[in-house]
């Protein structure tokens, strides 16, 4: 049981990950220093925000409308808690 809780910690960082390169990638798009046009960019591009977006879209729909997206933010510190509360407290009583 401790090896399926390593790997959900395990993909539970890689998330994060994952949602770090998406907003800095959109951050790059954003202010003109990667180009959509280029097909290997849009494809990352699209790929990330296809793999992110079910996660942050939630989050968008809750939080008010403002210039700056702070959905990756918050979706970083839910999978914190997460982790936490595996690590605290289910970890230590799974045998």
């Amino acid at each position: 049981m401790r090896a399926l809780l390593d790997v959900v910690l395990i993909a539970l960082n890689l998330a994060v990950w994952i949602i770090i390169a998406q907003a800095v990638i959109s951050w790059l798009v954003a202010f003109n220093v990667l180009d959509t046009r280029n097909r290997f960019v849009a494809q990352i591009w699209q790929g990330l925000y296809q793999i992110t977006e079910p996660a942050l879209r939630p989050i968008r729909n809750i939080m008010p409308r403002s210039s700056i997206d702070f959905s990756p933010i918050i979706l970083i510190l839910i999978i914190y808690f997460l982790q936490r509360l595996i690590i605290y407290y289910v970890y230590p009583s799974v045998v």
